[in-house]
């Protein structure tokens, strides 16, 4: 695990480094948008194809979004009931909120589990964002950020208008596929595989370019003891509990849990953002609960597949 993070640990750096030199005078704020809409819309959807038209689905895929949404939701309620003891303003409780609740089970959750556990550890990771982890943030998230934040749009899009994209389509494919006992042929599975193999590279390298030391300020650093604490220990041990009653076997059952003791999403700041959330309290956490992650992830990693 520890070498596993040493290597991961490498590709963001590379993305810190770029985000200091701006080599070609190419800020961070100019590549990363253009790096992860690429992944977005035509890597990620292509290794979406890739794996779950090939993997189990079925009784396992319901665990796994039961698993995380439990913990999302346990997560959820620790730090509003926090939040609301200590009167926390609603701008930075909203983002606090959505930072301590979501993990990064993508950008940083998959490439783990896949050197961790091996190639088939990269379906776990799918099915916990596409089923569960992304489903819950384009909802509930959405509605939390709309609560404590502000929105001058003049009209509101359905909340479940928020899964009309690529990797949502891609799944959807993939299932129907998949169910239908549909073979991939041999030409279009070279083509998704090499596609996907730019996915774990350019996710680790964007969220280098997305951490932001400067967000860590005097002001904001009393928030983040409470975050850390549930993000990075309440909720992957509250995921250990709730994983004692699932049928999953031992790998497939540390896999999920390990993703739920990753640190927090990078998505939620766009939400931030749109919503006039405190973005800065945000982006800080990230960076905290990211850099705090290459430590609490191989003491996850022993507790979990020790237990």
């Amino acid at each position: 695990m520890i070498f596993t993070l040493l290597q991961m640990a490498g590709l963001i750096a590379c993305g810190i480094g770029w985000r200091w030199l701006r080599p070609g005078g190419i800020s961070s704020e100019q590549a990363r948008p253009v790096l992860t809409s690429v992944v977005y819309y035509l890597f990620l959807p292509a290794m979406v194809l890739e794996v779950l038209w090939r993997s189990d689905i079925g009784v396992k895929s319901l665990q796994y979004t039961l698993l995380c949404t439990l913990s999302i939701t346990f997560a959820m309620t620790c730090i509003w009931l926090i939040g609301r003891a200590l009167n926390i303003q609603d701008k930075k409780l909203g983002a606090i909120i959505l930072v301590t609740a979501f993990p990064n089970v993508t950008y940083l959750g998959l490439p783990v589990l896949e050197e961790t556990f091996g190639h088939w550890a990269r379906s776990v990771a799918i099915q916990i964002d596409l089923f569960a982890t992304a489903p819950f943030l384009f909802t509930a998230g959405i509605m939390t950020a709309r609560h404590f934040g502000e929105d001058h749009s003049q009209k509101h899009k359905p909340i479940w208008l928020n899964l009309n994209a690529p990797p949502f389509w891609a799944a959807l494919l993939a299932v129907i596929l998949n169910m239908n006992q549909i073979a991939a042929p041999e030409w279009l599975l070279g083509v998704l595989q090499k596609l996907s193999a730019s996915v774990v590279p350019i996710m680790l390298f964007s969220l280098g370019l997305a951490l932001s030391w400067q967000s860590i300020t005097l002001r904001n650093l009393p928030y983040a003891l409470p975050i850390i604490l549930i993000k990075l220990f309440l909720m992957p041990w509250f995921a250990l509990q709730v994983s004692v009653f699932s049928t999953l076997d031992e790998a497939h059952k540390a896999a999920a849990v390990l993703e739920m003791a990753m640190p927090s999403m990078v998505l939620g700041i766009v939400f931030c953002d749109r919503y006039r959330l405190d973005s800065a309290l945000y982006a800080m956490a990230v960076t905290l609960t990211t850099a705090l992650s290459m430590v609490t992830l191989p003491f996850w990693y022993r507790i979990i597949t020790t237990t």
